[in-house]
């Protein structure tokens, strides 16, 4: 039996806002354990603010890409990356004029039941 597992093609998650999603490990893979993901964010994306059970690793491939981290604003650039530990409130967005593109890891593996994401209102 192989020890290894080649992924070929990445899994696109459904979005509505633009924002490009391949997850190439994680649930969609069968492993809960770790998700990385390929991502591309438009200008003028955002997330609402949410507060992860899981730590997020981002390195940034191209652009910019701004993080509010426990009230602190953070802008990483291409060629950039950080380590947000779980249970950090943090927003994701990429108000600048060029799209923003980098590599997610999340230990455990991002899952919708772990980011608890907040209304936008909040």
């Amino acid at each position: 039996m192989a020890k290894y597992k080649v992924q070929k093609s990445p899994f696109t998650v459904p979005t509505s806002d633009g924002k490009l999603i391949e997850e190439i490990w994680g649930h969609s893979t069968g492993n809960s354990d770790i998700s990385i993901a390929h991502m591309v964010a438009p200008p003028g994306w955002s997330e609402p603010h949410q507060t992860p059970e899981f730590d997020e690793y981002t390195y940034l491939i191209k652009g910019r890409k701004l993080f509010d981290i426990d009230g602190e604003s953070i802008v990483l650039e291409a060629g950039e990356s950080i380590k947000i530990e779980k249970g950090a409130r943090v927003r994701y967005s990429n108000p600048f004029e060029e799209p923003c593109e980098y590599i997610s890891v999340c230990l455990p593996a991002f899952s919708v039941d772990l980011v608890n994401r907040e209304s936008e209102d909040i």
